[in-house]
Order: structure tokens, then sequence, then C-alpha cells
């Protein structure tokens, strides 16, 4: 049986569920284009190509990577170089047709799996060595085949030899690099002149010595030393070297595509260069550039030990021993990151921001919403951002302006557009503080973005700009799941060497990191591009939501690291826990999406509820003092937040909250409709112990109360009116309201010129206490807008949804993919 005809029959084993999974993890239906999928034929033939195996590659640790690879080099130690890569030599321009060459069957080069299995000691190595298997055999990056053998796609098969160091076959090298002369010059220096008539018997004498290992260490004894040392180099591997030995066929050093080599006349200047290119031991492959046969480095290297993949990380050294108390400190920092957020989104609700029309928000309205929550501004953009990916926020066009009568202007600016709460706001923001949280952690955990980091020194950050780091997920995942291996009772040491060493502990958890990794001559890791500053950055932010603490990933940082490896990322702009209900706890309110994918809901129901043992319960009660401030331990409930922002100012935050009580606050409270005795109750109800308020609380309320309405606004032609003369005199006269050009009509009664909300926020400004009164007399209250947005959070189907089209019934998602496909679904 061939391996697509046992790839389909092991894909209808499976249930919808594991063969979503499977289809996640190959990007599809995205991977396959304009090409439909529908039927499991043809999702076996896809899931064979290269460049889907080279996706499921991507998503294995460095430990997998080398246990394919080393399966590979036995493979091509019993079975030889697979000729399915030669349609990949050379350079080709794009109307050029690649030579057809005969696929690679896996079910021909298969490994016995006691082999494999025999390169770890029996025990606890073995063990994770077939479970390391069983994982691969899930991934299909090991193909079904009879039971106690192995079998690789293709494209291991093909690159195995670069895997092992190897170059290419000699045949290959010989027909991709020179025209006859060159070959039967090679075959005249080993066999002697006259040896070969043509091409063909020039180049079978060759591959039949290099084939022939004894010939070929034979044939290197009597190399001269500076061979030797080049051969030291390349055997090996990498089997490349640089040297002028060859040139373009017609004189060029650089050629084309399809270009035939010639021998440099005169030679290289290198003998050792020259011998071995003189007896095809070197072969040209490029400009500059000669490459070792494979036959040679398998003839000359020494046979060695067993391979040994390495499926566990190198222990990680650069650590230090964790104070005590320090998930506590997790947990408060978390908590902290709840709450801070709320009282950025609260500012945001109060008063929406503008979306700049070249995106982003103002550097200005930024500040004001930092300085209205007294947060930092830096933080303020982190919470904005995590705000709209999480589906908390969102934009919304302002109505744009009534269309003229006149010719119709084709350059008439569009409408601008504001930065407002989602209709899910409201819900959120009644939450237990675990519950606010999540939505944003599952929204970090994934957006593609370091957001704190901007790379640019000379350019101003703003909030809001569209997320585009392809390595910010894949950096994060891979800090995350190195920092999940410490030592226990360790945490990283926060200077160069940790974090260096750090990110080569990622890179191996995320291979697609080591394309930022290099070495120089000392093994220091050189020319990081930036990759340390946004690690840092990184780190830094997981600090803030309370996801490490003194280097060291809390219990909430782990089960967040849990969520990023079952996937979530891939779901982006969708993103996996952020629609989840905030107030429930536990499997319950997950939603259709996650019902759907068992993995995600587990990992969302487990940061859930760690977040619920790391964050303390809400507190309904505050301390009032005489010196007219609230005190809240921890993060207070909404519903005392509210009240005591109502009243109050917040004037510090920490491990508790202190709100300052003024005249200004109460009165803002009088004007947002709260009674006198409303406020007292209300306030003596959030005492803690049922205490009493202190006395010049309690005096300072009802003194304000006893001046505040002395003015009223008359909706009608905007009157002043008020039953004291006196004041009616003196804001008559007052010069901060010549703006009002208030005029007096009776001893009471005053007329503006202004509309009531700007006179009303005049005299405020002036120092006065107004109310708004309706033309029956009735006192209008001043309520916060409730302007809402609706949100943009696609569901996991719909993330992508521009890749299919529900009209034709192409899927649009693998779930859906999976449905059509599954006998089961």
């Amino acid at each position: 049986m061939n391996a697509r005809t046992a790839l389909v029959k092991w894909l209808g084993t499976l249930d919808p569920q594991r063969l979503t999974a499977l289809l996640e993890e190959r990007d599809l239906p995205l991977a396959a284009g304009h090409r439909r999928i529908t039927t499991l034929r043809e999702l076996a033939e896809h899931l064979l190509t290269d460049e889907s195996v080279g996706q499921g590659l991507m998503a294995g640790t460095a430990g997998e990577l080398e246990l394919l690879a080393s399966i590979a080099a036995l493979a091509l130690e019993r079975h030889g170089p697979a000729a399915g890569g030669e349609a990949e030599d050379g350079t080709r321009y794009p109307w050029q047709q690649r030579k057809p060459v005969s696929p690679v069957e896996p079910a021909d080069r298969w490994v016995p799996e006691r082999d494999v299995l025999s390169w770890f000691e029996p025990g606890q190595k073995r063990q994770r060595a077939e479970h390391a298997l069983t994982r691969l055999r899930e991934r299909a990056l090991l193909l079904p085949a009879p039971k106690g053998r192995l079998a690789l796609p293709p494209l291991l098969h093909v690159r195995a030899a670069g895997f092992d160091g190897y170059g290419r076959t000699a045949d290959r090298l010989l027909t991709t690099a020179y025209n006859a002369p060159e070959v039967k010059r090679i075959a005249a220096n080993l066999f002697g002149e006259g040896a070969a008539r043509t091409r063909d018997q020039a180049q079978a004498l060759i591959t039949a010595l290099l084939a022939d290992p004894a010939r070929v260490r034979a044939l290197v004894e009597n190399a001269p030393v500076r061979a030797l040392e080049l051969l030291d180099h390349l055997v090996p591997g990498p089997p490349l070297l640089r040297t002028h030995c060859f040139v373009g066929r017609y004189g060029s050093q650089y050629a084309g595509p399809d270009a035939k080599y010639v021998f440099r006349e005169g030679g290289s200047g290198d003998e050792g260069t020259d011998w071995l290119a003189g007896r095809g031991l070197l072969i040209p492959s490029g400009p500059d550039l000669g490459e070792l046969p494979y036959e040679v480095a398998r003839a000359l290297r020494d046979e060695g030990a067993a391979p040994s993949p390495r499926l566990e990380p190198e222990p990680f050294t650069a650590t230090v021993p964790l104070p005590s108390g320090w998930e506590g400190e997790g947990g408060t920092a978390a908590a902290a990151a709840a709450w801070r957020a709320e009282l950025v989104l609260r500012a945001l609700a109060a008063q929406p921001v503008a979306i700049r029309k070249a995106g982003g928000i103002a550097v200005r309205d930024t500040r004001r919403l930092a300085k209205a929550a007294g947060a930092d501004e830096a933080d303020t953009r982190l919470w904005l951002d995590l705000a709209v990916n999480a589906g908390l926020a969102a934009p919304r066009d302002d109505e744009p302006a009534p269309a003229s009568r006149g010719r119709r202007n084709s350059k008439a600016p569009k409408p601008t557009a504001r930065l407002l709460p989602s209709d899910r706001y409201d819900a959120w923001a009644a939450a237990p503080p675990a519950g606010k949280l999540l939505s944003l952690l599952a929204a970090w955990a994934v957006v593609p973005a370091v957001l704190t980091h901007w790379p640019d020194p000379d350019e101003t950050p703003v909030a809001l700009i569209s997320p585009q780091d392809e390595d910010a997920v894949t950096l994060r995942t891979g800090v995350l799941r190195a920092l999940a291996v410490l030592p226990d009772g360790h945490g990283l040491t926060a200077n160069a060497r940790g974090y260096t060493e750090l990110l080569s502990l990622a890179a191996w958890f995320q291979p697609a990191l080591r394309a930022h990794l290099a070495a120089d001559a000392t093994g220091e890791l050189t020319g990081l591009d930036g990759v340390l500053d946004r690690m840092a950055a990184t780190l830094a932010e997981a600090a803030l939501l309370g996801m490490v603490a003194h280097g060291a990933l809390t219990p909430a940082g782990r089960a967040l690291c849990q969520l990023l490896e079952a996937g979530a990322a891939r779901h982006y702009p969708a993103v996996p826990g952020a629609g989840a209900d905030p107030a429930a706890r536990g499997p319950e309110g997950l939603g259709d999406d996650l019902s759907l994918r068992p993995a995600l809901a587990k990992a969302v129901t487990t940061l859930r509820e760690e977040l619920y043992a790391a964050l303390p319960e809400p507190s309904d009660k505050a301390r009032f003092q005489s010196d007219l401030t609230a005190t809240a331990t921890g993060a207070p409930a909404p519903a005392l937040a509210d009240l005591l922002s109502a009243v109050g100012d917040i004037e510090s935050e920490g491990h508790a909250v202190v709100w300052r009580i003024t005249a200004t606050s109460i009165r803002r409270a009088l004007d947002a409709g709260w009674s006198t005795d409303e406020l007292l109750d209300r306030l003596t109800a959030a005492s803690e112990r049922d205490t009493p308020l202190p006395q010049p609380l309690a005096y300072t309320i009802k003194d304000t109360a006893r001046t505040h309405g002395q003015l009223k606004v008359v909706r009608s032609a905007c009157c002043i009116r008020s039953d004291d003369t006196a004041l009616i005199a003196e804001v008559a006269q007052a010069r901060g309201l010549t703006k009002l050009r208030l005029r007096r009509i009776a001893p009471t009664v005053l007329i503006s010129t202004a509309p009531p909300e700007e006179t009303l926020s005049a005299l405020r400004t002036a120092g006065y206490a107004p109310t708004q009164e309706a033309e029956t007399g009735t006192t209008l209250l001043d309520r916060a807008p409730t302007d809402r947005a609706p949100s943009l959070l696609p569901t996991l189907d719909e993330a992508h949804s521009a890749y299919g089209d529900p009209a034709r019934g192409v899927p649009a998602s693998a779930r859906l993919l999976a449905a059509t496909l599954a006998p089961g679904g």
C-alpha cells in the first residue's frame, strides 16, 4: 500500500475534533489557496506536499526536528539518497519549467522502529521517545505504516542528506555542473586518457568509483596534505566550499540558470582544491561554490556512535532562588492590571477618543485617558490595544455631514471615527477581576505584536496601530515555554547572560526563532536584530499582567502558556477565550466556539480558574476616615468602585485603592442625580463593619448639598434662575462668564446666549454648582453617555472568512472543513 492510500485510510479514522486539530496545524483551508479540498484523498495529497509538511514542522520543537532528521538519516543510510530533489537543482527563471522527477514513495523507504528506539536508554528516555513518535504520528509527520515501521513524508527523504550535512549525489552534481569535456577530463585524471569515449561512459566510471567506499578511501590516501585539510572540514558538513576553481563556460565568473562550468585556466591557486576538483571530489554547485558529493562524505565519515537526538532542552543555568511570597506578588500585579484596565476603559466610556486619519490614537487623547485613569502613558496604550483586540472597544464612524444640494464633491472628507467601548463592555465592567483579566490575557497571548516595544526611537508611540510583527507570537510562546521548564523555586537572572540563555531555550521550543540566532567564533550570540529588546518588552508585559513574577511563571502564566500550546494564536484575529462570559466560572459560558474545540476549551477553563485562585474576591466595603478619604483593600467590586468614583477621585493605588472626597467631587455626584440622603445611605452601607461615617465627611456632604442647585438653568431660551437675588447679581457681573453674554431680565432671572450644556459647563468652571431644569420645572439629571460600538471580534470560524466562499459551500475554517470530510462529521 502506498503512502497516499495509507494516509487516506488513517484520515478516515479521525473524528472531527482530531481532524480539526490537524487541519489547524497545517493552516487549512487557507494553505490550499484556490484549490478546493473536498475529499480525504485530496486532503492526503495536500498533506504530503513539501509546503504542508514544512508548515507542520514549524509547530514542533527542536527535539522533534532532531528526531525526524535522525530518522531521515537512517533512511538515507539504508536506502541511499532520494531522487525526488532533482527538480530543486539550480536557479530557474519563472518561465522555465523544472524537469519532472519521479516522486519519492515513503512506503519504499521505511525504517524499523526498533532501530530508532535503540538510540535511547531503556526507561524514562525511551518512554519519552515513544511518546514523541506517537505525537509525530498524530500530526502526520510520521505516516501510517505497518506496525514496527516508520515512514517519513517525501520532503524529509529529499532533504535527509542536507539534514545530516551531506551534499548531493555525484551523478546529480556532474549532470548539473558540467558538459562532456569536463566530465571526460575528470575520468582521464582518475583512469587515464582514453578510458571513456563518451560522456555517459565517463560519468558512469566516475560515479561507480565514488559509490565504492573502499576505492574512495584508497584514492584519498594519495591526496596532498592541503586536500586532506579541506576534507576534514567538508566531510562532517556542511559540504560547501568557497573557491575560485571554476568559472562559467563562457568566461563569466557569474552565470545564470542552467549554466555549466569549466576549470579555471591555471587553477585556483590552492593545490588541495585543484586536486579535489580534478578527481570529482569537489564539483561546482554555483558561482564560486564547490560541493562535496554525498558518496565521498559517506565513505570518509567515521561510523561513530548511534544518533542521540535530545528530546529535552539543555538545563537552564542562569537562575536565582525565588523569594518567599513571590506567587502572591504575581496575584497582586494581576489584580492591579485588571483594575487599571478598567479605569482606562471607564475613562474611554466617559469621553471616547477620535481615531486619526493616519491611524492610531492622538498622543494628547492617550495622555488624557492616562491622566483620568491615573495610569502610565505606555501602559494606557497597552490597555487600549488589548481592549480592541479583545473586542471590548471598537471604532465607529461618526455620522457623515449631510450632502449639499449642489454638485457632488468627489473630494468630500470621509466621516471621522471614534473609539468607543463595545457592546460587550458593560457585561465585562460588571464582572469580577478574574473575568475581566481573562479577556485581556487571551488577547495578549495571540496578538501579533509586542505592544509596548516601539522599535523606531524617532517616532512617537501611538495606540491602536495594526499589529504586524510576524515573530511576536513565536517569541512570546517560546519565552513562556522556556520559563515553564526553569527549575522549581528559581527564576530568571535579569541580566544579559540570563536573557541570551532564555532566548536560546525559547528557540529550542520555537525553532523559527533560530533565524535570529548567530554565534561568533567565541560562541557568543551576535546579530540578534533587536530580538533581545523585544524579548525584554515581552517579559515586562508578562510581569505587568501578573503572568511572570521575579523571572518565573506564575500558575496563571503556566495556564496561559498551555493556551498558546493548544494553538490559540492560529485563530487570530479571533481570540479564544475573549468571548467567554466574564462572570462565569469553570467550563461554563465559554461559548459555542470553544465547545467545539475541546483542547482550547480546557486551556481557557484552566486559565480562568487560575485567575480566580490568584485574584482575591473584590472588596465591597471601604474604610472611611476623618480626612475625607475612603480606602478599599485589594480590588474594589464594580458597585463599590462606581459609588466611590462618583463621589470622590482616586488618589493612590497599590494593595489598596484610596479615594479623596471633596466638595467638588460631591457636587459632581449631585449633578449626576444622586440625592443627599442616597449618598449618605449608600456610603454608610459600604462602610467597613457597618461603622458610621466620620462626622467631617457627613458634614461636608450635607453642606455641599445645601448650596447645590441654588442656580437653575432653564432649557427654554437658556435662562438662569435662582431665588437668591444676590447670587443672580453676582453671576451677572462675573468676568469668567462674559462669553455667555448674560442679561438680567428680572431680579431672579438671567438670559444666556449659549445653549444649556455650554452654560452649565461655564458656570461649573466658574465655581458655581448649577442644575439643569426642564420647561416643566423638573430637575434634569446629567447622565454619562452610553454610546457603544458593535464588537468587531470575529468567531473562530469567521476569523479567516475571506478565504472561504459560503455561497459555493467552500469552508472558511478548519473546523468547517473537517466537518465536511470526517465520516462522523
